[in-house]
Formats: structure tokens, C-alpha cells, sequence
């Protein structure tokens, strides 16, 4: 069966370089707001840079959260799309999807670390998972973010800044990447390369 790949029009400016990064391996991904095309996706993508409070705003605007937590097929977040699969965000306490346990939480500001969290860090490898497969321990992938997932059975990879966070997370067929694959070279399309076979 060929691939359908949809990228969920959550409003993040990071859609495009998404979009480019998959293009880069040779697949072309829709952006859609649509629930029935996205329901018929094989992978579906939910990106998204910027606040959690404006992403679940839009996605409910569109109609997309029940669609969303009722996908079967496997779906990756990126980054605010990671964050949105858990319970809760500390950032405006916004309620979020509830697909994975589990609070965001604002980097503390004590720890003279700049906030937000910009820059290459090393990925700690915690659970095997076929979407980390040919990436090694330490190898290290590009955050943007202020607010940090905490760890759980759910967590496949960790990173550490001022304390360690999840990096990579899974429940069931949802996934989740705080690093941004498409900014991360290598590991980036390595990631995006694992997500497409599952």
C-alpha cells in the first residue's frame, strides 16, 4: 500500500520546513484541516511552533481534537505537537489532547540556564523503538522549546537541561519528537525515514 502522509494544519510555522524535510526523502505530504483526508491518512504529522493555548484553540476551531484522539493510524508531534499529545501544558494551563500522560512544565528559571531551551543537545536512550532505529545514544537532535515533558514509561529518549526531560515519547500509535527533525540533519531524517515504515 503507497503512503499517505497528511500534515494536520495545526497553524505552527514549522509545517513548511516540515513539508520540505519529507520532500527531501522523497514524499510528498498534504497539509489538511480536513477530518475525513485525515482520517484516511496512513501516517499522519501534527507539527506546530509556538503556544500551547493558540494550538488546542486551533485545532478546536477545526473541529480536529476528538479526530485527533481517535486516529488508529501512527501519528508523530512535533515539538508544540509532542507537547499537545499530553494531559496538561503549565504555559496558560491549557488542557491538551490527553492521549499521553503526564503535565508540561516551564524550565526552571533558577537554574542561570537561558530559557527558552535553543540549541543541539544529545539524545539518551531509554526503550528500544523502531522509530529510533539507526540512531545511537548521545547522538544529538535541535530543541526549541521553553516547557519540558517529564519522564515516564512512555519515554523512549531523553536529553537533559537543568534536569533530564523526555525527548521522544510513544503510547500506542502515537508518537512524539520535542527535538525538531526537520532542523536536526541526520537524526532528523533518520526519524522522519522510522516514522514512514511503521
Amino acid at each position: 500500500m503507497t503512503a499517505s502522509i497528511v500534515l494536520v494544519d495545526s497553524g505552527g510555522t514549522n509545517i513548511g520546513s516540515v513539508q520540505y524535510a519529507l520532500r527531501r526523502l522523497g514524499v510528498e505530504a498534504r497539509m489538511s484541516d480536513d477530518a475525513a483526508e485525515i482520517r484516511a491518512a496512513t501516517h499522519v504529522i501534527l507539527p506546530g511552533v509556538g503556544a500551547a493555548a493558540p494550538g488546542m484553540a486551533r485545532l478546536r476551531e477545526a473541529r480536529l481534537i476528538e479526530v485527533v484522539r481517535g486516529l488508529k493510524q501512527p501519528v508523530l508531534g512535533v515539538c508544540l505537537g509532542m507537547q499537545l499529545l499530553f494531559e496538561r501544558s503549565e504555559e496558560s494551563d491549557t488542557p491538551c489532547l490527553g492521549l499521553i500522560p503526564g503535565r508540561l512544565r516551564l524550565f526552571p528559571q533558577d537554574t542561570g540556564l537561558r530559557v527558552p531551551h535553543m540549541g543541539w543537545n544529545s539524545l539518551s536512550m531509554r526503550a528500544g523503538s523502531p522509530l529510533l532505529r539507526d540512531i545511537d545514544d548521545g547522538a544529538f537532535a535541535y530543541f526549541v522549546h521553553s516547557y519540558a515533558a517529564p519522564l515516564g514509561d512512555y519515554t523512549l529518549a531523553s536529553t537533559d537541561y537543568g534536569g533530564a526531560f523526555s525527548a521522544v515519547v510513544r503510547r500506542d500509535n502515537f508518537y512524539g519528537a520535542q527535538f525538531h527533525p526537520e532542523r536536526s540533519a541526520a537524526v532528523g531524517a533518520t526519524v522522519l525515514r522510522n516514522f514512514l515504515a511503521l
